[in-house]
């Protein structure tokens, strides 16, 4: 197979200006991609049988089918079809693009090896060197996801085609959702995320804000489903800002006037947390998990999560 920087005999005579995608290029030219090249390096070759492709090659596949929301299907055709994502993988316009089994069985690897956690620290290691990581406050917020499995009765998820899915009722809103829960701890200012993870859906936000936090951050902003007395006080012996909306418990008195109003300084910073999930659902097409059970979409949302930093810190530097 083709080296991934030698430049294609076709290559050679086409305009330069073929298959340009300005934005590709900036995430190509910006990520340390030796450093992923380290970590892919580990993982255990496929059994005999066709040459494999390059593991970084595979790396960036992936990442390009989170950026544009393709199917494995899809993403095997835009491969043999679209010049911009050939250029992206450093794979020459004559060689054989890898299909939908392989980039299936790539990820399924990686996923086993358990390196998609550690591709995502790495990324995060570089966007702090870089200085893009503000550590001004984390915004934690989570949103549902439906399942990819059908809708079983309720009550009978136990013999559902995927197990690990659930119901959650959404407050304020009619009927019940079907899947899972996406929990993450955002950047304030940059809105990169910075820490990501996938529960059942009926996973209360606050058994796992903790979670969330990193600890380096001089702040903490989350909405009222994570008020808690003795997370206020960790937060306070941790030398970080409770910046959590107060909330009125059932029974008890009402918010105070000086509650009410540091509620509504709080609420405008923290939902900036929301364009990130817009982003993730509306470009990324994070509407509903891919797989079937914890394990798999826990992994895909850190995939998703590293491909958004990834385009984010283009955005932060242009």
């Amino acid at each position: 197979m083709a080296q991934r920087d030698q430049l294609g005999f076709v290559e050679a005579f086409a305009s330069p200006k073929l298959g340009r995608n300005e934005r590709l290029e900036r995430v190509g030219a910006q990520v340390k991609w030796y450093r992923f090249e380290k970590l892919l390096s580990k993982l255990a070759p496929e059994a005999a049988g066709r040459p494999p492709y390059d593991p970084l090659l595979m790396f960036k596949a992936l990442l390009l089918q989170q950026w544009y929301a393709l199917s494995d299907a899809e993403l095997e055709e835009m491969l043999n079809d679209r010049v911009s994502f050939r250029r992206f993988l450093g794979l020459p316009l004559e060689a054989s693009a890898p299909d939908h089994t392989t980039l299936c069985r790539f990820r399924n690897r990686l996923i086993e090896a358990g390196l998609m956690a550690k591709l995502f620290v790495e990324f995060d290691r570089q966007l702090e060197l870089r200085g893009l990581v503000l550590k001004q406050g984390t915004m934690v917020d989570a949103t549902l996801v439906t399942a990819a499995a059908a809708r079983p009765p309720r009550g009978e998820e136990d013999a559902a085609s995927d197990r690990d899915a659930r119901f959650a009722v959404k407050e304020g809103k009619p009927g019940a959702s079907y899947g899972y829960k996406a929990h993450v701890g955002v950047d304030q200012g940059s809105r990169l995320i910075r820490t990501a993870l996938l529960t059942a859906a009926n996973v209360n936000e606050t058994q796992v804000a903790e979670a969330l936090i990193r600890g380096d951050e001089r702040a903490v902003y989350g909405d009222k489903g994570y008020a808690k007395a003795a997370r206020r006080a960790a937060l306070k012996g941790r030398g970080i800002k409770d910046r959590i909306m107060h909330k009125s418990w059932g029974g008890g008195p009402p918010l105070t006037r000086w509650q009410r109003r540091r509620n509504a300084l709080i609420a405008p910073i923290r939902a900036a947390v929301e364009t990130v999930f817009a982003v993730l659902k509306r470009r990324m097409g994070y509407r509903a998990v891919r797989y079937r059970g914890l394990f798999k979409n826990g992994a895909h949302l850190l995939l998703l999560a590293l491909a958004y930093n990834m385009r984010r810190a283009v955005v932060l530097t242009t």
